[in-house]
């Protein structure tokens, strides 16, 4: 069971993208704090694929524990597939929001009046027919 909470620690938290934007889970913000402090232990995918194969193996001993082993080894399998292309885990960190201020957003009035009809063409014409 211990082996179970140490894989739930580490797969909870959702890495940041590279492009594009990552939404955070709920509550991930606090493990996301213990995984950081670990360092390379958990940034690293290639020690993560080790240690998905690792725990995998005293699983796979037993038949009631066949599909936790089966699971182990193929996330063991994708985090090497993933360390090889060069990616590892990075944490999704809170930009700052910044408000737009209303006298910022407009820069300068205008100076021309808006364009107008000639003059010719503003009066009413009289209708036709009667």
């Amino acid at each position: 069971s211990a082996a179970g909470v140490l894989v739930c620690l580490l797969e909870y938290p959702r890495s940041r993208r590279k492009k594009g934007s990552t939404m955070e889970r709920c509550g991930q913000k606090y493990l996301t704090a213990v995984v950081k402090l670990l360092g390379p232990l958990t940034r690293n995918y290639y020690i993560r694929a080790i240690l998905h194969a690792a725990l995998a193996v005293p699983a796979g001993f037993l038949l009631s524990t066949i599909l936790g082993t089966v699971c182990l080894g193929i996330a063991s399998g994708i985090y090497l597939l993933a360390a090889v292309r060069g990616e590892e885990w990075r944490p999704i960190e809170q930009k700052p929001q910044e408000r737009p201020q209303v006298g910022g957003t407009i820069k300068k009035p205008p100076s021309n009046p808006p364009p107008r009809p000639p003059p010719n063409t503003r009066k009413k014409q009289p209708e036709v027919g009667g």
